[in-house]
């Protein structure tokens, strides 16, 4: 507030003592003059002229390049041509002015008007009002470019928000159609069952809801896990054997939610010949790595390495949300499919 007001109300009224006190000393030193002998009414009224002219040249200036601003389309780039329209108009606005002003105070002055006095109060107004302009120039064009940055950088990171948001979205409705489908053959066979499997989906979509807009503690998306796996367990085969693991360490570190779960998505998906999942998760000095391990039929075949939504979409979101700081490895065999995570946080 404080330099705002500076350089509105005080600059002007220096600028303009800068500009008479040069064209003052280029006089003097040649003529060997000194200007403070000559009757005070004479500099006073100098002075006040200086000053007032001081404050129409920054006027005149931020007018200038005001205008050509508001006449510019948003977006559009300050052309070399409206550049140099701008300085001819500076220019010739400077000449005019002092031309008004100075030149017939120099005539009716000291020894009248002299060729020294005509081009040093053509020239050194004029110098001053380039230096000026292009000072005001320089600093508009670095206020848009700094602007225009922060503006790419504001709809690049709503357009990965999006993003981000449609790929979260895009788990629920598988998810959600394999859990209500568990519960409903469960109502006719096992209610209690049922009423547990409800309370585990309605967990599981509380988190998914509400829980997943910032970076949230290892120890919730492990718990988020377990009552995943717990649901799965309903509708899985009596000859699953299902191995589960979690580092105690692994608690307050921060990641961002729902990046485990297709990995594990897909092991109860894709399980079958001998039936074995493991689950692990280990913490590491810088992290996390989260590894699954599941047998799969034997008509399952490498070229069909579970390159669907899921994973797909995990790939995308771990670009966007850890780029350079994860590493997702998957491997195929015969009988088996393994998916390693390696997160650093």
């Amino acid at each position: 507030m404080a330099r705002s007001r500076f350089i509105k109300y005080v600059f002007p009224a220096i600028y303009g003592l800068i500009v008479y006190f040069t064209i003052r000393l280029l006089q003097d030193t040649e003529s060997g003059f000194r200007f403070w002998n000559r009757p005070l009414l004479v500099n006073a009224l100098e002075i006040g002229l200086s000053i007032l002219v001081g404050y129409i040249f920054i006027y005149m200036i931020n007018y200038v390049c005001d205008l050509t601003d508001r006449r510019q389309q948003p977006g559009d780039k300050l052309t070399p041509s409206l550049l140099w329209r701008e300085i001819y108009m500076v220019a010739g606005l400077s000449i005019i002015l002092v031309n008004l002003i100075f030149t017939p105070i120099a005539a009716f002055t000291d020894d009248g008007l002299s060729w020294s006095d005509l081009t040093s109060i053509n020239i050194v107004p004029l110098l001053y009002v380039l230096i000026y302009y292009g000072v005001i120039r320089s600093g508009k064009f670095l206020k848009a470019y700094i602007e225009h940055q922060l503006l790419v950088e504001k709809l690049t990171n709503d357009k990965l928000e999006t993003e981000l948001k449609f790929l979260k979205a895009q788990y629920h409705p598988h998810f959600l159609f394999n859990a209500l489908n568990t519960i409903y053959f469960q109502m006719d066979e096992d209610v209690l069952g049922a009423k547990k499997s409800t309370e585990l989906l309605s967990s599981l979509l509380r988190y998914q809801l509400y829980d997943q807009q910032q970076q949230v503690a290892v120890r919730q998306e492990l718990e988020y896990l377990e009552n995943y796996i717990q649901l799965q367990k309903i509708r899985a085969s009596q000859k699953m054997r299902l191995n589960v693991a979690f580092d105690e360490q692994l608690t307050d570190q921060q990641i961002y939610p729902l990046l485990l779960l297709p990995l594990v998505e897909n092991a109860f998906k894709y399980a079958g010949g001998k039936y074995t999942i493991d689950i692990t998760a280990k913490g590491t000095p810088n992290g996390i790595v989260f590894r699954v391990y599941n047998d799969t039929p034997a008509q399952i075949k490498p070229s069909g390495n579970y390159s669907g939504i899921g994973l797909e979409n995990l790939k995308r979101r771990l670009h966007l949300l850890y780029p350079d700081k994860h590493r997702l490895v998957t491997g195929h065999t015969e009988n088996s499919y393994t998916a390693e995570l390696e997160l650093n946080f």
